[in-house]
């Protein structure tokens, strides 16, 4: 029910950012309270089975849904931004996206060495974004458990991006 639901709210906008990319656009999601909480509330359920130390949310739209779930798990939230936008050291990680390059940063005190980590992030690609992030924790001495998403583009294959042993879990699939 809850992702016929998502099917039927996800707006998809033709060539967008170019053309033959057909994005997802989620936006109208979040004019829906009742059908965001029920998103979170559905990774909530999948995400303390793992017993996760952190979430570590990718920005921007994984600050969205990541940061909700961290609140609702009661465990910190540690924002994976683009270069520049944090202001103490940070680790670097630069990856190929399917329309282009990008760089990803995460502050090197953020997540101590052996915590559970799970990435959020709004879609799951190419995988470009989530191998970045995972390199980003592992990084801190960190270990990824998960990576969650709320839409996957499967015909992408971007889970060969991580290792089986990262599980994955997302709530709509295309």
């Amino acid at each position: 029910m809850l992702e016929q639901e998502l099917r039927d709210c996800i707006k998809e906008i033709p060539d967008f950012p170019k053309p033959g990319i057909s994005f997802k656009d989620i936006t109208p999601i979040l004019s829906n309270p009742d059908l965001c909480n029920r998103c979170v509330n559905a990774m909530v359920e999948w995400a303390k089975k793992l017993n996760p130390g952190v979430i570590a949310g990718v920005e921007s739209r994984g600050f969205m849904f990541g940061f909700a779930l961290a609140q609702k798990l009661n465990i910190p939230f540690v924002p994976i931004r683009k270069p520049g936008k944090l202001p103490r050291e940070v680790f670097t990680c630069s990856y190929d996206l399917e329309y282009g390059s990008a760089t990803l940063e995460l502050h090197k005190e953020d997540i101590k060495p052996g915590t559970r980590v799970i990435i959020h992030d709004d879609l799951l690609a190419t995988g470009g974004t989530v191998g970045a992030a995972i390199q980003l924790i592992e990084s801190a001495g960190a270990k990824v458990v998960a990576a969650q998403f709320l839409v996957e583009l499967s015909f992408l294959n971007g889970d060969q991006a991580f290792t089986k042993e990262v599980l994955k879990h997302s709530l709509i699939s295309y």
